[in-house]
């Protein structure tokens, strides 16, 4: 699990993509913010999260699945990272800041993807 990056993998190059081909600009991985979101519009007051459906247990999907094998160490470790999200998410919105979670299956269609970013950050 070394070998898992938190930054700079392939749903989240794409969302930066289309945000920049949209003529947004933003700052990465603040660390002053709660969760160190993915992207973050400053002057806007808001934060994205691209989330990888595994790992962040996206239930809508069928990445977000539980794995069969070792139960008691995935679901703690992985209710872990959902109960931690729910708190990022929380504090951001305390501060005032509103966030957007793009789940990882969200960005195989990218023209809907792009609408969804412009609708969020054009408020």
């Amino acid at each position: 699990m070394r070998a898992i990056r938190s930054a700079g993998m392939k749903p989240e190059m794409l969302v930066r993509r289309v945000a920049y081909g949209l003529g947004y600009r933003y700052r990465l991985h603040r660390k002053d913010l709660p969760g160190k979101p993915d992207l973050t519009f400053g002057p806007r007051r808001k934060t994205i999260f691209v989330h990888g459906c595994f790992w962040h247990q996206h239930r809508d999907c069928i990445d977000g699945r539980m794995p069969k094998s070792n139960l008691g160490y995935w679901q703690t470790k992985l209710t872990r990272n959902v109960v931690r999200d729910a708190e990022h998410l929380a504090s951001l919105k305390a501060r005032g800041w509103k966030s957007l979670v793009i789940w990882e299956c969200e960005t195989k269609d990218v023209r809907r993807l792009a609408a969804k970013v412009r609708r969020f950050i054009g408020k």
